[in-house]
């Protein structure tokens, strides 16, 4: 499998910018996660952390629920993969 089978990205505005997210590369292989100078969601942006995973909007009210649902998709994206494998 290659790497970046599902791709994480950050706007480094956002509140999520200082979680080392990078970390979530060691725990699934699989990932890649892209940190963006802007992701065009400035509205969503100043008032909650998020993320897009595989385009999807990830987001919560705290930054720790918010890596909890982005993990929660990085895990049903890496089933769906498996799947179509």
């Amino acid at each position: 499998m290659g790497l970046g089978v599902v791709v994480v990205e950050v706007c480094d505005s956002n509140l999520l910018s200082s979680v080392e997210l990078e970390q979530l590369e060691e725990e699934y292989p699989e990932i890649a996660v892209l940190r963006l100078d802007c992701v065009n969601l400035c509205g969503l942006c100043k008032l909650r952390p998020y993320a897009m995973v595989n385009g999807t909007r990830v987001f919560a009210k705290t930054v720790e629920e918010c890596v909890q649902l982005i993990k929660q998709k990085i895990e049903e994206e890496l089933r769906a993969f498996d799947d179509i494998e």
